[in-house]
């Protein structure tokens, strides 16, 4: 099988809980990473320079013996499948997937605000988001992480949910938004206890190791001494 991702080169969610699903599963992938310039291109003819059309003309995207897949949700489900990290039990894959879902809800109410060029206008809506939208979804969240031995979204092991969430929340807790509150999550105890969890997983750290650059590494690093923080 011949497998390539294709992604910006930067460790986004929407990327990540693919790569990583992969990766784990130790199966083979092409991890492509494009430019900004070379995705303007794509946006405008629909497919790459080797002639591979693009769904949807956006990122990322899947290509699997020569067959493309877009969108984050279907991509993650197959990469999860391919790596063993998505349940084969109808009602627990279901459970997987309205935390991906969710994870896509959370990047639609953040969109806004990183479209919008007044500064001051930005700050207003990101203040609001930290108060208001962000807490909802994450006690949504919190609430779904069941109460067990685990501390995982689903069953007794690592899925692509939280694979999803831990890499988001990571982007959001970054510092790499402005007047977005670092430690938002700390306030809700197993999600913090789930991003912990995931943050030292030996395979995503060997995974950190070899593929995230030094700022982002450090991210990763400074993520870990908020979530260490009291609540």
């Amino acid at each position: 099988m011949n497998i390539k991702l294709v992604y910006f080169n930067f460790p986004f969610w929407r990327a990540e809980v693919a790569r990583i699903s992969l990766f784990i599963g130790d199966v083979s992938f092409e991890d492509t990473r494009i430019t900004g310039d070379e995705f303007s291109l794509i946006k405008k003819s629909g497919e790459m320079k080797d002639g591979t059309k693009i769904p949807f003309s956006q990122m990322p995207v899947l290509i699997i013996n020569g067959k493309t897949i877009a969108q984050t949700g279907a991509i993650a489900r197959v990469c999860g499948k391919l790596g063993g990290l998505y349940p084969e039990d109808i009602i627990k894959a279901g459970q997987v997937d309205q935390i991906i879902d969710a994870a896509t809800d959370i990047n639609v109410l953040i969109r806004p605000s990183m479209r919008e060029t007044d500064p001051v206008k930005r700050k207003e809506m990101r203040i609001e988001l930290s108060k208001h939208d962000l807490p909802r979804y994450f006690a949504f969240l919190d609430y779904l992480i069941p109460e067990n031995n685990s501390n995982y979204f689903v069953g007794d092991k690592m899925s692509i949910a939280d694979i999803a969430i831990w890499r988001l929340i990571g982007w959001l807790s970054s510092g790499v938004i402005d007047d977005i509150d670092q430690n938002i999550v700390n306030k809700f105890t197993k999600l913090k206890n789930l991003c912990l969890l995931i943050n030292n997983n030996e395979k995503i750290k060997e995974w950190v190791s070899k593929t995230y650059n030094e700022v982002d590494k450090k991210r990763i690093a400074d993520f870990e001494k908020n979530l260490n923080l009291p609540s």
